[in-house]
């Protein structure tokens, strides 16, 4: 599995690719709603996905 390490603020933060196109992937298939990154140890752990109906 790839990880890619960018810089912000002089920390070097790993993003697993697979984790990085799962999160892709949930953002183009959101129209309302919210995406939560839980972080632990400077990794993602788990990424939870709440979607609103908006009834008309």
């Amino acid at each position: 599995m790839g990880v890619i390490e960018k810089d912000f603020n002089d920390k070097k933060i790993p993003i697993a690719m697979e984790d990085l196109r799962h999160l892709l992937e949930m953002v183009n298939s959101i129209n309302y709603g919210s995406i939560t990154l839980l972080i632990q140890d400077h990794r993602v752990i788990q990424i939870e996905k709440n979607e609103k109906v908006r009834l008309k």
